[in-house]
């Protein structure tokens, strides 16, 4: 028994000895993998200004920060290290002469939250290229020759905060990075400035918070000089917003060729700047934001009374919800100036927000064009009525019962006056012109003793023109009715 444990006991001793011998060299190896003109602290290796043209191949797993600035990359491929640098979070790789980044760069350093990529000769930042720094924080790019970033090119990006793009040669805005706050939502500093923009989307500039306005810096670009665009820099002048205030003389707009400055008012003849209030109807619902120059900030809300809006609604209509001033149904007693008080860690901020209240209902599109309609429906029915009254008339008929001979002279007067065909006497003779007379009858206005349209009064008779001869005028057939409005001239 006992040579068996002095086995043991020499098998313990030989694997203690062999781990503490592994122990050792993996100390060594991390001792000697400081790569060749590189200086190494800890987990931070400084290979700057030694004029490399490749990125050294030993980096150690648990390099941190790696500092490759001031040589001489061109390229920065795939496989440019072989090692995943999980542990690595800042990565310098300005003052090169990169001009082509592989979209797979990115894989060997998923925690990466600082990039700085500037005084590069990158001219474009392709699609996607970003997408695998879902932790990157700061990305430098400024003093390239940047001249088109794609729309997709910082997808992925949800922990950027920010992006610094000036000095390069960028004509569009990209609008994608800040609208609706969903590619970017914790974006707080974009810096545009001298570049070669010369509009911007106003309309979505002015949606923005104002702790994403601060830090959009948009200086030393040849912007076209619009009133607008005085407008939109003056309420951030309003605001003491840092991206204006510490630019003012830099902001430039570009009229006939000649640079000038954005606050030229005299020369641009814009209406001075005023902030305008809130403006509401009754029964209206509403949202006034607490718009702060920092994110994250407590609000208190102060009504015109002097007293604290709570969020439970105890001040009537009006309510406070995530920091923002809610009205259910604005009524004319909530009209007045309201007081947000923002504290944070190390700054506080005080914003009035005036609301008008108008005393009456705002009426819907619906009723408007309800009316316009009745209203276009009358005019073409009285139109039709007056065509129908002038050329419509009804023709006038005259019924007749059994002649009676004592009226039979006075009906044959008054159809002869309305008729247009010739009455013939067989009896006149052989001569044709002998037969009738051709005469024409104008009608006179009427007597005393007639009524309106030429008809008899009662008790009167029609006088009885006297017979001329062989031209005697012969009673008309009381059957035969003409139209009075005939252009012919009546024969009698």
């Amino acid at each position: 028994m006992q040579p068996q444990r002095d086995l043991r006991g020499l098998w313990l001793l030989l694997l203690s000895l062999f781990l503490l011998l592994f122990e050792v060299a993996r100390a060594g190896r991390s001792v000697v993998s400081c790569p060749a003109n590189c200086l190494c602290a800890s987990n931070i290796l400084s290979c700057s200004k030694q004029q490399l043209p490749n990125v050294p191949q030993s980096l150690p797993s648990y390099t941190a920060l790696l500092d490759l600035s001031h040589n001489n990359l061109s390229r920065l491929r795939a496989e440019w290290t072989p090692t995943r640098l999980t542990n690595l979070h800042s990565l310098l790789l300005s003052h090169n002469h990169l001009n082509f980044i592989s979209s797979e760069a990115f894989v060997p350093v998923p925690n990466l939250r600082y990039l700085d990529l500037s005084s590069n000769h990158l001219h474009t930042l392709d699609e996607f290229l970003f997408s695998d720094l879902q932790a990157l924080e700061v990305l430098l790019l400024y003093n390239n020759h940047i001249v088109v970033v794609d729309r997709n090119a910082f997808e992925d990006m949800a922990q950027l905060q920010k992006l610094y793009l000036s000095q390069n040669q960028i004509s569009r805005f990209p609008v994608e990075l800040i609208k609706d706050g969903n590619k970017l939502p914790k974006l707080m500093l974009l810096d545009l400035s001298s570049n070669k923009l010369k509009k911007l989307p106003l309309t979505d500039l002015q949606k923005l918070p104002a702790w994403v306005k601060n830090g959009l810096y948009l200086h030393n670009n040849p912007l076209e000089c619009d009133c607008k665009l005085y407008q939109l820099f003056s309420h951030w002048q309003y605001r003491q917003l840092s991206s204006v205030m510490d630019f003012q003389e830099d902001l430039y707009c570009m009229h006939s060729k000649k640079l000038h400055n954005v606050f030229s008012l005299d020369f641009f003849n814009c209406s001075e700047y005023k902030e305008s209030a809130w403006e509401a109807h009754l029964g209206d619902t509403l949202t006034i934001r607490c718009d702060t120059k920092q994110q994250g900030m407590t609000k208190v809300w102060v009504s015109p009374s002097n007293e604290q809006v709570l969020s439970q609604g105890s001040n009537g209509s009006v309510s406070v919800r995530n920091g923002d001033l809610f009205f259910k149904k604005v009524q004319v007693e909530d009209g007045g100036v309201y007081t947000c008080y923002a504290m944070g860690e190390t700054f506080n901020e005080t914003l009035s927000v005036e609301l008008k209240v108008y005393n009456f209902t705002l009426h819907g599109h619906h009723d408007t064009l309800n009316t316009a309609y009745t209203t276009l429906v009358g005019c073409i029915l009285s139109v039709v009525l007056v065509l129908i009254y002038l050329y419509l008339t009804p023709c006038r008929c005259w019924c007749r019962g059994v002649e009676k001979p004592s009226s039979h002279q006075g009906d044959s007067l008054s159809s002869s006056m309305l008729s247009t065909t010739p009455n013939h006497d067989p009896m006149a003779g052989g001569d044709k012109d002998d037969g009738f007379d051709r005469r024409v009858a104008f009608l006179e206005p009427a007597g005393p003793g007639q009524g309106q349209n030429g008809k008899l009064k009662p008790g009167n008779t029609l006088p009885v023109p006297e017979a001329t001869g062989k031209g005697q005028r012969r009673m008309s057939d009381p059957e035969s009715v003409s139209s009075v409005f005939s252009d012919t001239p009546i024969v009698v």
